[in-house]
C-alpha cells in the first residue's frame, strides 16, 4: 500500500471518520469537538462540541450526525446548528451505557451500537483487554427509541457494520481478535471471522459491499500469552503506560472482509507519518482513516 496522504486537524485523536453528502470529511477529536474538513483538507470548521469524547460517527439519514461518545452516550448532532441531542444515555437495556463506542445506521433509521465494557472508561481500555472479563454489548435502538440488547458477554465490543443487504449486523470483539454477527431475521449469532492478524477496532460497510476493518496494530505475542494466565494479565496491567505503548507496532493497516468471512483486501504500510488506525471509511475510490493517537486523517487512493 502506498504511504497515505494526511489531512491535518487542529486536535488530537480523530478516532473515526465519515464523509457527508457534499464530500466533506467529518470527525471527532479528544477534547469533544466535532470537525468538518473540506475535501482537500484546507478548511476545517468546528460544527459542534459534545462535551465528552466522540468516537464512532455516522450519517443519521435526516441530515444529522450520529455520534458515539465514550462519556455522553449515543448522540444526534446537527451539523448546521451545532445542537446535541442525547438518544441513549444513562441506562441502556437495563444497564448503564458505560462506554459507547461505534454504530451503524440501517435504512429505516434503526441504530446498532456498542457498549464496549461495563468495567473501564476509555482512558483505561487496556485494563478491559487484559482483564478479559467479557462485559461488552451490542445494542439496537429502534426508531421508536426502544433499546434492546442483541449480544452480551463480548470481549471489548467495538466496531459495528451492517451487511450491504442488511441481513446481519457485524460487531468487532477487540479482545478476541474476531468479528461476530447477528442475523436480523432470526436473532441467531455466529462468528464471521476469527483469529484476525491484528487488533480490530471500528468497522464500516464499503461501497463495494465489503466490511472494512481498522487494525490498530499487529497482535502482540506478549498480550496473547498474558490473556491465557490471570497472573500474567495482572502483571502486564501493572506495567507503565510507556512500556505498554512499546508493544504497539507502528503501522497503517486495514483489511476488507466478504460475507463468507474471507479477507479479500489487505492494505498495510509502515510509513512513519501515520499509525494506530481506529477508523476506516470507503468513499469515491478512496479510504479515509482515523486514529486515536494522530493529529490528522489519512487518505489512500484505491
Amino acid at each position: 500500500m502506498p504511504a497515505p496522504r494526511v489531512l491535518p486537524v487542529n486536535g488530537v485523536g480523530p478516532e473515526d471518520v465519515v464523509v457527508d453528502e457534499q464530500g466533506r470529511v467529518v470527525t471527532g477529536v479528544e477534547d469533544g469537538r466535532i470537525l468538518r474538513l473540506s475535501d482537500d483538507g484546507r478548511r476545517i470548521d468546528q460544527i459542534a462540541d459534545t462535551g465528552g469524547r466522540p468516537l464512532g460517527i455516522e450519517l443519521l439519514g435526516d441530515g444529522r450526525l450520529l455520534v458515539c461518545d465514550a462519556k455522553a452516550g449515543l448522540l444526534a448532532v446537527d451539523p448546521e446548528g451545532g445542537s446535541v441531542e442525547p438518544l441513549v444515555s444513562g441506562l441502556a437495556a437495563g444497564r448503564p451505557l458505560h462506554l459507547c463506542n461505534n454504530a451503524a445506521v440501517a435504512r429505516d433509521g434503526t441504530v446498532f451500537f456498542t457498549d464496549s465494557t461495563q468495567r473501564f472508561g476509555l482512558e483505561h481500555f487496556m485494563g478491559d483487554l487484559l482483564e478479559h472479563g467479557g462485559t461488552g454489548r451490542l445494542l439496537r435502538r429502534d426508531v421508536s427509541g426502544e433499546v434492546t440488547e442483541l449480544l452480551d458477554g463480548l470481549q471489548f465490543a467495538n466496531g459495528v457494520a451492517l451487511a450491504a443487504d442488511e441481513s446481519y449486523v457485524a460487531v468487532a470483539e477487540t479482545g478476541s481478535y474476531q468479528i461476530r454477527r447477528v442475523w436480523l431475521d432470526s436473532g441467531e449469532s455466529d462468528v464471521l471471522i476469527d483469529n484476525l492478524p491484528g487488533i480490530p477496532d471500528n468497522l464500516s460497510t464499503g461501497e463495494d459491499g465489503l466490511i472494512w476493518v481498522a487494525l490498530v496494530t499487529p497482535r502482540s505475542p506478549v498480550l496473547d500469552r498474558a490473556a491465557q494466565y490471570p497472573v500474567l494479565r495482572k502483571a502486564t496491567w501493572a506495567l507503565p503506560q510507556a512500556v505498554l505503548n512499546k508493544l504497539e507496532v507502528r503501522t497503517t493497516w486495514v483489511v476488507a472482509v466478504d460475507d463468507t468471512g474471507r479477507i479479500v483486501r489487505d492494505l498495510q504500510t509502515s510509513a512513519p507519518g501515520y499509525h494506530m488506525v481506529t477508523g476506516v471509511r470507503q468513499h469515491n475510490g478512496r479510504l479515509y482513516l482515523g486514529s486515536l493517537r494522530e493529529h490528522g486523517i489519512a487518505v489512500i487512493d484505491l
